[in-house]
């Protein structure tokens, strides 16, 4: 049945997140951009006010407004007062020069002296000075006396520029450009960082789907989000659990097959003990030669049948791990041989030509003596292996009149073989009829360390047997 799926609420999805960092790029010129720049704005202004409070003699507008308010301050005032008030100032603004000029034009006080000041102003000096003075340095204020600036008498100072700039930092000295690269440079960093966790999840799941557990199947994934990646993870954990429970099915249905076939073959055996028992005894009976014939074939029929369920019980014990075997030394053509003398009436009575060619030895120089083969395999096992390949050539091959058995050498190592002359296998329906058979070869030459390789032609097939390396 299939589970729904459960879609994540839109607030904690990755949808929902980049969308939100995509609206914050969409915003910032229109929106973000101004208030940024208002908020500089206002930084600044409040910045530079704390730095004007720190500087010595204030800024040049405090320091323009003071200087007024002292020219408003002395109108009407006479030169020993005005001189009395200017060497007070001076000590106010020690770094500073100060002068200050009668209405009849005369230079009067000089804190300290300048000798490039005229000591009579024409309306041509007055002119010149203050022409030169603006945007220059020293930082220069002329206010004419009187509350409303209307005597013609003025007094000067003049302050050093960089006594009026704060060499404290401040808003002003760093670039607005500056803080827009900051804010890009946020969106990239929270960009890369948003991909990169999702990177790092998927990797996490890919591992996970990599990673094999103990009954061959991947292991499941935690799931820490309810986002889209979190129900993939959750499908993923579900897939597993349907895996578990059809792998848990395929085995208590194969443990069920074999439990069948084992007590089919078990309940055969004996109505084909009884069935070998009355032939036998219906052959004593039997005087035609017709007759004979009958009993004879199914004599072998029941010989056949009897084989197979043997095959089949052996290869439910080899499937379920219960045949056993121990592996020791052998000489395998001795092995080959002993096997080819008990399969020859058989083969005269079927009219098969046999071509044993288990005496030459594999690169044997003439006249030596045929050294032994020596595998590590069961002897009872190889035997069975050998028997289930003859009985394939008698049962499927015999048409060629021909079964050969010997030894050369295949892949690099030496091997054994047996080959006939059937004509090959020309569809599937041919190699399927001895299936159980070389599904039994198989299993125990894999289980032997050696290979079957087959190799089919019009004009037979020949079967290989040799040690697997490594």
């Amino acid at each position: 049945m299939k589970q729904p799926v459960n879609k994540p609420k839109f607030r904690q999805s990755l949808l929902s997140r980049y969308l939100l960092i995509i609206g914050f790029a969409i915003l910032f010129i229109p929106l973000v951009f101004p208030i940024l720049s208002i908020a500089y704005f206002i930084a600044g202004s409040i910045w530079s006010g704390g730095n004007d409070a720190a500087l010595k003699y204030g800024s040049f507008a405090q320091l323009e407004t003071a200087w007024h308010a002292e020219a408003a301050s002395m109108g009407g005032w006479s030169a020993e007062q005005i001189n009395a008030r200017m060497e007070e100032l001076k000590q106010q603004y020690a770094d500073g020069e100060l002068f200050w000029v009668d209405a009849d034009g005369r230079t009067q006080l000089q804190l300290p002296y300048q000798s490039a000041l005229p000591a009579q102003w024409t309306q041509a000096d007055a002119i010149r000075f203050m022409k030169q003075s603006v945007g220059s340095d020293p930082f220069t204020v002329v206010s004419f006396l009187g509350s409303e600036h209307e005597e013609a008498a003025f007094i000067v100072i003049q302050m050093p520029r960089s006594l009026m700039i704060s060499t404290v930092s401040s808003v002003e000295q760093f670039p607005f450009f500056s803080v827009v690269l900051i804010i890009l440079g946020l969106f990239a960093v929270l960009s890369l960082l948003f991909f990169r966790h999702i990177r790092k999840r998927l990797m996490r799941l890919e591992a996970s789907m990599s990673l094999e557990g103990s009954n061959g199947l991947p292991t499941p994934v935690f799931v820490r989000k309810h986002d889209e990646i979190g129900q993939l993870e959750a499908a993923f954990n579900r897939m597993i659990d349907q895996l578990k429970a059809g792998q848990q099915r395929e085995r208590e249905e194969e443990q069920l097959r074999k439990q069948l076939i084992a007590n089919l073959s078990h309940d055969l055996r004996t109505p084909l003990t009884v069935m070998g028992g009355q032939l036998y005894s219906l052959r004593k009976e039997t005087k035609s030669a017709a007759g004979l014939q009958s009993i004879g074939l199914l004599e072998s029929k029941v010989a056949d049948l009897s084989g197979l369920i043997d095959n089949l019980l052996s290869y439910t014990l080899m499937t379920s791990g219960r045949y056993p075997l121990k592996l020791e030394r052998h000489d395998v053509l001795r092995l080959a041989k002993e096997t080819a003398a008990a399969w020859y009436p058989l083969w005269e009575k079927e009219g098969l030509e046999a071509d044993i060619r288990l005496e030459p030895a594999l690169e044997q120089q003439p006249g030596d003596s045929a050294p032994p083969l020596i595998w590590l395999v069961d002897r009872d096992g190889f035997r069975r292996v050998l028997d289930n390949l003859i009985q394939n050539v008698v049962r499927h091959a015999k048409e060629g009149r021909y079964i050969g058995i010997g030894a050369e050498m295949r892949s690099g190592s030496p091997a054994l073989y047996i080959a006939d002359a059937g004509g090959g296998m020309k569809s599937d329906s041919e190699s399927k009829g001895a299936g159980i058979g070389l599904a039994i070869a198989h299993y125990l030459t894999r289980e032997m360390g050696l290979a079957i390789e087959t190799v089919s032609t019009a004009q037979g097939v020949r079967v290989y047997i040799y040690p697997l390396r490594g």
